[in-house]
């Protein structure tokens, strides 16, 4: 019977483990989801990007874009939109 217990304290931990990670995955993409209202204000600003700041551009694409990954030989950008 002890045996049985040991084993289902493994498999639960395991499980456990599991579930924290999917939560986090969950967690760390709906933080990264962009709001409806968030694109209306990004197309305003694409659509006068030669007047907009630089301060502004930065929102845009901080917004747009969640990774930049830059080598010599190779540019990877993982957008949010």
């Amino acid at each position: 019977m002890q045996r049985f217990y040991t084993y289902a304290n493994t498999k639960i931990e395991e499980l456990d483990t599991k579930r924290q990670s999917l939560s986090k995955a969950i967690a760390d993409m709906s933080a990264e989801a962009v709001s409806p209202e968030h694109i209306k204000r990004i197309s305003g600003y694409l659509q006068d990007w030669d007047n907009i700041s630089f301060e502004d551009r930065r929102l845009v694409v901080d917004g747009m874009i969640s990774k930049i990954q830059a080598t010599g030989e190779n540019l990877q950008i993982a957008w949010k939109v």
